[in-house]
Formats: C-alpha cells, structure tokens, sequence
C-alpha cells in the first residue's frame, strides 16, 4: 500500500506526470486532477503561502486541493489509500515539490522568451474528450457544468492549459533522449552480472516459550502502547437508489402495435431471401487479377492459387446480397448472385482492386410472419424502450442534482426505493463482519462515497453492464477509532506473546551475527547461541536476479547490501522467525566479452534517460529563478490533512 503511495508522488516520472503530454491533461481533466500552480497575491513568504517562485506565491489552498485531488485518483486504482498514508509518506512535499518545478519552468520559458497563444489553449480545450457534447464537438455547456463540480474557473483552467503547453515547449525535446554511449552503459551491464554467494539460516518464533500468561496490566500498558493496531480505519455510509431495466420493466412493456410497428420497420430483415458462403481473393493488379481468375477457372483451387500467388483468400458465409455487397462491393454482389453453386467470377472492380470469387453454397431461408417474429420483436422493442426509460429516469435525476436536490428528494421525485449500506470501509468491507467479502455489486457506489465530501451533491454511477445506474450520496463518515480493549483483549493477549516471541528470536539472531562477525561460521554461531531451528541454507544469486520477479526477494536485496564475510539479520519473509544472512563471496561482473547484456543495458537506460534529463533540467530551473519554501505553513497543512491541527 504505502509503495504505491510512494510510487504515486515521488516517482522519477512525477515531473512528467505533472506537467508532462498534453495527452494527459485530457485524462485529467476528466478525472478531476485540475489544480492551480501559482495563488493570486504577492510573493511574500508570509501568510498561508507554502512557497514562493520567483516572486509568485504558492498558496496553502492550492497545495491542500492538490493533496486532495492526488487522492481521489489514486483511489480510483487502490480504493483503501487514505490520507494519512499519502501525508506519511512523503506525499505533501512530492506534491508541492511538482507544483514548485511547474511554476518555475512556466516563468523561465516566459523569461526566455516563449509565449502561448490563445488560439493553441482553446485548440487543447476542444481536444479534451470530457468536454465534448454528444456530436463529438466542444461542448460549452458540458465544459462550464465540469470545471464547476471542480471548483474551477474558466481562467483558472486556460491559465492551468497554457502553463502545461509551455513546459512542453521546455521539456519536449529533452524528454526524447534514449541515446546512452556504450561506456556509460558498460559498468552497469557489469554490475548486473555481479554474483554473491552466502548462507541464511532461520531462527523461528515457534522454537522460543511463550512465557507465562500476560497480566492485566501487560494486556493494558500493551494495548495502549500499540492502540493503532485495534484502531478500524475511517468507515462511511452511502445512501442510494438504483435504478435498472428491472425496475422499468413496466414502462417497458411492448404493445402490439409497437411489435407491429418493429415488424414493418425491418421487414426486409423478416422477408425470404437467398444467401450464399462466398471465398474472395482481391488483387490490386488488373492483370494479376486476370491470370489469378484463368488459373481458377483451369481447375487450380482459388485458395490454393490465391496463396501461391502471394494472397489471402476470405471467406464470407451466409451472406445475402446486401450484406455481401456492403462487403465487397455492388459489382461482386451482383457477379456472385447471379452465379450457380462452384462457379468462379470476375475479376469484378470492388470496393479496392480487382475481385476473383468462388460461389460456395446457395441456401433459401424462409422469410417470417408477425406472428413468427413476434417474441423476438417483443424482445427488441422491450430492450429499447427499458434503455430509453432508464435514460430518461437518468437525465429527470441528474437536472434535479445539478438543481441541488438531495438524495431523499430525488428517491421521493422518481419513486425509488432509497437503501443504506453499512459502515465500510474503502474496500468495500464491514469490519464488523470479518472474513466477509466485499459485495461487487456496491463497488461503485463505495468508490463514489469515498471521493466525496461531507456536503457535496450526490452523484450517479453506472452498475452493472446492461445500462442500470445508481444515484449515491454520503450519509455520513465514521471516523477511525480504536476498538473498545474489552473487545479485543483476547487479541491483545494473543499479540503480547507474539512480540515477546519475535522479541526473544530478534535476540537470539543478534547473538548469532555477533559471533559470526567474530569469525565463528553459522553453524557454529547458531549452536553457540542455543538455536533450535533448521540447519543453513545456500545462497546464490547475481544482482540481476534481484528483480527477477514482480518484487524484490528481500533476502537478496540484503546479501547485495552487505560486505564479504559479514552477517545480518532482517525479519523472515515468510514471517515466521527472524533469518540470519552471512555473505561469504563476491564475484566481480565483467560485461565486455557479453554484448548482449551491454546492449539490453543501454536499451534500459535509454528508456529513462530522458527523463532524468528532465528531473536534472528542471530542478536547475527551480534553482535559478529562486524557490523559497515556508516549512512551518507546511507543517501546519500536513497537521490540519490528519485531523490534529488547531482549529
């Protein structure tokens, strides 16, 4: 969890995230990820500012709708991200870091002469899908009714466009570099070839006595000492409604003139017709064409002559003439109609080239009456008319929340039925029903209760895939608190005497890297120790292998940590004990008699070196306009963001 925060903001490509393609602006624009870089005001290190760039403020606010809208997108992959992980981790600083690069590189490019025009931020505004009407085309009314639910001006967002397009015209050239000399690549080539070898041996928590049963002042102090463990993290409560083709299904009944209607509307499709499996070869050439249909026509397979000569054949079943034609072409439909079974025609001009085709099979297919058709129109009109009354119960609820109606109005308006769900968390999970998995069936409305705020106009969210929606509001945010201790006691006691466990183990390996770090081998240094536990493994790896999979084998980050001959203990990865590494070699890599691994290096490298062009770019500019930083307006945002600043 905490890595993918840390991803999230501090990743090398942050720069590029935050003010990197256009292309991305779209996409943040439509999920909500429009900030303003630079406060209005002054640029006195004073007030709420929590930085100043070149003489412009960055405003407390600012950075605090940041931190804000980080969250909600980074919740949109990882439901459970909280706040207090995205401040813990570092999270503020990323952001604000970001927020300085992108206000300094705006004022350089002006200071070096660049300008946007407006023409250039409205054509980026119209290319933005979010803002597009149901013709396809920049939609004003679409536009204002979405930078509003952002809190978001006109200007603001022409101010957010041209400050992105001109770091473009900064960091564009820079960012393509991929070129890395081959020396440069050398020594990391050779550093991947790197092989260790030691050994690791376990020191289980099953081998250490549990001690004697914990007091009630042990479970107390305990519980105390370590309350965040029996603290359930903020929980909220949606109220909703949905709205599904089930729930229509009266308004969606079809009549007997509307079958009727359908009937005539397609009758074409009801009427007997005549269809045909047909091969076609299309040849660009005329003549081509011409020699492919002589050697077909002498008795040579179409398949077989079209692949000789280069062509693939395809193949077109129980087509009638229209279809076929909309295939092929008018020409093609005409010459393979009017052909019996196995004959060979053209080659005909197609829609491209010059067609050959063979005539496969000839089938009739029966046309059919009203009554025939009738449960497969009543199907079809039903279908639509449950789509169009979901659409309109859909636009009815939408204009009444952009009128600022409640959820309780909207339910009472459109005669639905109103539902509560529990306190869950972000996952979509009751802790006060454990084991219990989240219900799919909410995802969507879980997810649209925890991007809200307490206040904010309910929502509507699409459920399931056959057109339903639901309209969600937040009922009300629980917030975290710590289990009562006459609720967990049993727990506590439980993980009193695990600690002591791993507590004791921890010891008992630390008595082990003392005497080997003395010069006693492993074994000898586990049984000095009074270790009862399986004997030393081998251990064997080159710093490739490190990364070899998803994630990092946390006992080969450690051997490629360490010096030769040394000993280190770290948690289990399997969690059961404490395990001891001593690194007894090192093999040095040597990369310049394997060209393939110098050239898969330089590829690496080459896939990031532009944009730690562009993070060392950036951060010289940050340098030369002047950056100043107000750590204690910091301090006091991140306080006020985990809920312990004064008020």
């Amino acid at each position: 969890m905490l890595s993918f925060v840390r991803r999230l903001i501090n990743s090398k490509v942050g720069y590029v995230i935050t003010f990197g393609i256009l292309g991305v602006i779209a996409l943040a624009f439509a999920a909500g990820d429009i900030t303003g870089i630079a406060g209005a005001g002054g640029g006195v290190l004073g007030g709420d500012a929590v930085a100043v760039v070149d003489g412009k403020s960055i405003a407390s606010a600012d950075l605090r709708k940041r931190v804000q809208d980080e969250l909600r997108v980074a919740r949109q992959q990882q439901p459970d991200v909280t706040v207090e992980q995205l401040v813990n981790a570092g999270g503020v600083e990323g952001l604000l870091e970001r927020m300085v690069t992108g206000a300094a590189l705006e004022n350089f490019g002006r200071d070096q002469g660049l300008a946007v025009s407006r023409a250039l931020v409205g054509s980026e505004l119209r290319n933005i899908p979010a803002f597009r009407g149901p013709t396809g085309q920049f939609d004003q009314a679409a536009y204002e009714r979405i930078i509003g639910q952002q809190g978001l001006t006109d200007a603001q967002v022409q101010r957010d466009i041209a400050r992105e397009t001109m770091t473009q015209f900064l960091i564009v050239p820079t960012i393509g570099a991929t070129q890395v000399p081959q020396q440069v690549a050398l020594p990391y080539a050779s550093l991947l070839l790197e092989r260790r070898s030691g050994q690791v041996a376990l020191v289980p928590f099953a081998a250490v006595p549990a001690g004697p049963a914990p007091t009630d002042a042990e479970i107390g102090q305990f519980y105390q000492r370590n309350v965040a463990r029996y603290t359930v993290p903020e929980r909220r409560v949606m109220r909703y409604a949905t709205v599904t083709p089930e729930s229509v299904k009266a308004q969606a009944a079809p009549t007997d003139a509307e079958i009727r209607k359908a009937y005539e509307a397609d009758r074409a499709a009801y009427a007997a017709r005549e269809t045909r499996d047909v091969t076609l070869v299309t040849v660009l050439d005329q003549n081509a064409a011409n020699a492919l249909a002589a050697k077909v026509k002498g008795g040579t397979a179409l398949d077989a002559a079209a692949r000789a000569a280069g062509l693939e054949p395809r193949k077109v079943e129980r087509a009638d003439k229209a279809a076929l034609a909309q295939t092929a072409g008018a020409a093609v439909a005409d010459a393979a109609f009017g052909a019996g079974r196995g004959a060979v025609v053209g080659p005909v001009r197609g829609a491209i080239g010059f067609v050959v085709a063979r005539v496969e099979a000839i089938a009739q297919v029966p046309g059919k009456s009203l009554d025939q058709a009738r449960a497969e129109l009543a199907t079809k009109v039903s279908n639509e008319k449950a789509a169009a009354a979901l659409q309109r119960t859909r636009d009815a609820v939408e204009d009444a929340l952009a009128d600022n109606a409640s959820i309780a109005e909207v339910v009472a308006d459109q005669k639905l039925t109103a539902q509560a769900t529990p306190a869950l968390l972000a996952n979509g999970t009751d802790p006060e029903k454990p084991g219990v998995a989240a219900d799919p069936a909410l995802a969507a409305i879980v997810a649209a209760g925890f991007a809200a705020e307490e206040g904010d106009t309910p929502t509507t969210v699409p459920v399931g895939s056959d057109g339903g929606f639901a309209v969600v509001g937040l009922d009300r945010i629980v917030r975290a608190a710590p289990r009562p201790l006459a609720q967990v006691r049993d727990q506590v006691a439980a993980d009193i005497v695990a600690d002591r466990r791993s507590r004791a183990a921890r010891d008992a390996a630390n008595r082990v890297v003392a005497l080997v770090n003395r010069g006693a081998s492993l074994a000898d240094a586990l049984r000095q120790a009074g270790v009862r536990g399986p004997a030393p493994q081998p251990l064997a790896a080159t710093r490739s292998q490190l990364q070899a999979g998803r994630q990092v084998n946390p006992l080969l980050a450690l051997m490629f940590s360490m010096k030769p001959g040394g000993a280190r203990t770290i948690p289990s990865p399997t969690g059961d004990g404490w395990a001891v590494m001593k690194l007894d070699q090192v093999v040095p890599g040597d990369a310049t008699k394997q060209p393939g691994v110098v050239m898969a290096t330089r590829a690496d490298l080459g896939r990031s070196i532009g944009q730690e062009y562009v993070q060392q770019f950036a951060r010289a500019v940050a340098a030369s306009v002047g950056v100043k930083r107000n750590q204690g307006n910091i301090d006091k945002l991140k306080k006020d963001l985990l809920g312990t600043g004064e008020q």
